[in-house]
């Protein structure tokens, strides 16, 4: 079980893992805490955004939509290989899921097949919704999938967690798909690659 680092020390991982990082606005307090409680964390979550452009996209994933309020994640990545901080704290991006994966993400072991939804995601993991279309074609430029490689591998880091740590939307809940244009798998080899 890890307490979540504060936002100074969030800050601090990322740009020690050499990410660019964008602070939106008062990222540091927009949260979703009064819905339930951030933590303990136990990993990290990746997802695509199904927007095109840097503006429109980060203001979605902070502000969010009627139907789900924002933060929907702690950063955005976008295609030219920016973070942008949007909030932090407890976000709307991983919804509910699969208590075995969560076992399995905690115990560092190989996933199993997500076939429930039973789990409050929200409270347990760092979110990164990254740019892109999910639609299989959209390209994910070399810099941006860096990108997304490194700020897993900074949480993993400060929190001395492997790259088991590190999974796909589409792994914790049923019938999600993202990301898509990439296996995680293969995100995880580079994860675990940049951690020696």
């Amino acid at each position: 079980m890890a307490p979540p680092m504060s936002a100074g020390a969030f800050l601090d991982a990322l740009r020690d893992e050499g990410v660019t990082v964008v602070e939106v606005g008062d990222w540091r307090e927009h949260n979703r805490n009064h819905k339930g409680p951030w933590g303990p964390v136990h990993g990290v979550m990746i997802h695509h955004t199904v927007t095109r452009g840097t503006e429109p996209t980060v203001r979605i994933c902070r502000d969010g939509h009627p139907g789900l309020p924002g933060p929907l994640c702690h950063g955005v990545i976008t295609k030219d290989g920016r973070v942008h901080l949007v909030g932090y704290g407890r976000a709307n991006h991983a919804g509910l899921g699969d208590d075995d994966v969560l076992r399995a993400v905690i115990a560092e072991r190989r996933l199993p097949h997500d076939n429930e939804a039973n789990t409050d995601g929200n409270r347990h993991f760092y979110g990164f919704e990254c740019e892109n279309l999910g639609d299989g074609e959209d390209p994910w430029p070399e810099v941006q999938l860096e990108a997304v490689e490194k700020v897993a591998a900074a949480v993993c880091r400060r929190h001395g967690w492997s790259e088991r740590s590190v999974i796909g939307h589409l792994e914790w809940q049923p019938g999600k798909v993202d990301p898509r244009g990439f296996p995680m798998a293969w995100l995880r080899e580079r994860v675990r690659d940049r951690l020696k």
